[in-house]
């Protein structure tokens, strides 16, 4: 029995390989033919495997579907006011060309927290080709850290989707991840990005492309808004959900007596309501005082809502995959083999995201994948919350991993940057290894410590 479970959910994985990249099929859909597929080969009955698609499906997206659409909001109000570039300017303007790298490296660190790692890129990188042409110095010094941190920050930091749809798989606290996200992700981008792109930068000497155009404005739009007021957007949602998970903790050990201010404190700060309250204020403060009219406002939230809705629908059929797990006894079993072999959840939901991302490209994908085969073993073991934080971060960690060509993200760089495909492999790819690997070790040595 425990064989035949094995191999179902080997065979599920391969199927779902297969059908991406050989068949080119979408990965919502290939999920979902994944997750019937381990009903069928655990000799689940058929109305079984519908009754679990939908309860998996459902049970998913009634927290994921909320939280990323409203995120998604809020980032693209940041993105179209120009509160992103007045926040990056401001960063390089105080810490001055020298430090341009650590500049970049907290701009990217915080704007990606609203904002998706790809449109992040593109707005900051007229600013990259502005300092290339100032300094002489090759675009990989400060390309790097901007792309490290935005790569940490979209992978190990709530409200991002990737981390928020895996928390919900496997079922922690947002607070807690975005706790144990900035004690990973500070280091993680100091070494991926600053000490390596230093490095990388004296080997590869790349100018700005031809093709690109290299103008950057001080004028640029959102020259206006407050920095001060950039700097409470992006932190309100942040110091909100940081207050529920802290209060929660507090009651459970009786440090604190339940009453009206807990419950008020858990109520602001539960996701739904802390991204909502920093969504209006964006479209306020951002939106309405900037000058924009209703319908323009309604125009940027519902073109913001597309690339969400993909990543909604792919983390729904993860949730999919993950029930047909718990409910052939696969997740029992998993478990009981890593008991007998003394295999770390933390080692094997890195290597099972890390995995499914060098051989199929999409983070996305891995994350999802990952967290679906971890999340029923999860269930049968003792672990507490900032334990399972933990996890949840080494699932995005080994996500990150060894982007190559079959990651649009790849060429994203590749294009942006004028690289040739080994210059690519050379600098984002290696230092896209060194973070997963930099925060792997830094999850382990906090596994000793909760």
């Amino acid at each position: 029995m425990e064989y035949t479970l094995l191999l179902a959910v080997l065979g599920a994985v391969a199927l779902l390989l297969f059908l991406i990249l050989a068949c080119r099929m979408q990965a919502f859909l290939a999920l979902l033919i994944s997750s019937i597929a381990v009903g069928l080969f655990t000799g689940m009955s058929f109305e079984a495997i519908v009754e679990n698609i939908q309860k998996g499906m459902g049970g998913t997206l009634g927290y994921v579907a909320t939280v990323v659409g409203i995120g998604a909001i809020f980032g693209a109000i940041l993105e179209h006011s120009g509160a992103t570039q007045r926040l990056s300017t401001y960063l390089l303007e105080k810490f001055g060309e020298e430090k341009a790298p650590i500049a970049l490296s907290i701009a990217g660190f915080l704007i990606a927290i609203p904002v998706f790692f790809d449109v992040a890129f593109v707005i900051l990188v007229p600013m990259l080709y502005a300092l290339q042409k100032k300094t002489q110095k090759s675009l990989l010094f400060f390309a790097i850290p901007l792309l490290a941190s935005l790569a940490v920050t979209h992978a190990f930091i709530p409200p991002t989707p990737g981390p928020i749809a895996v928390a919900d798989i496997i079922e922690v606290p947002l607070g807690w991840v975005i706790l144990m996200g900035f004690m990973v992700g500070i280091p993680t981008t100091l070494v991926a990005g600053i000490f390596f792109g230093k490095y990388i930068a004296g080997k590869i000497h790349i100018e700005v492309p031809q093709t690109m155009d290299v103008a950057f404005s001080e004028d640029d739009e959102g020259k206006e808004v407050s920095i001060g007021l950039i700097f409470l957007l992006i932190l309100t949602p942040i110091v909100l959900i940081l207050g529920n998970t802290l209060t929660d903790m507090f009651l459970k050990s009786e440090r604190i007596e339940a009453g009206f201010m807990p419950d008020l404190i858990k109520f602001l700060g539960h996701p739904f309501v802390a991204l909502i309250i920093s969504t209006l204020l964006a479209l306020y403060f951002l939106g309405t005082r900037q000058g924009y009219n209703r319908q323009e406002l309604q125009n940027i939230s519902t073109k913001a809502l597309a690339p969400a809705g993909v990543i909604i629908l792919i983390t729904g059929a993860g949730g999919v995959f993950k029930q047909m797990l718990i409910e052939s006894g696969a997740g029992v079993m998993i478990a009981e083999q890593m008991i007998a072999y003394n295999i770390l959840p933390l080692l094997l939901a890195f290597l099972l995201a890390l995995m499914v991302r060098v051989l199929q490209g999409s983070a996305t994908v891995a994350m999802i994948t990952a967290a679906g085969i971890i999340a029923p073993v999860l269930e049968n073991m003792v672990v507490s919350e900032p334990q399972l934080a933990l996890i949840v971060l080494s699932i995005a960690a080994g996500a990150s991993g060894f982007s190559h060509v079959n990651d649009s993200g790849f060429w994203l760089v590749n294009q942006y940057l004028g690289l040739t495909e080994a210059q690519t492999l050379k600098s984002w790819t290696v230092m896209t290894g060194i973070l997963a690997f930099t925060a792997l070790g830094i999850l382990f040595l906090l596994g000793m410590l909760v």
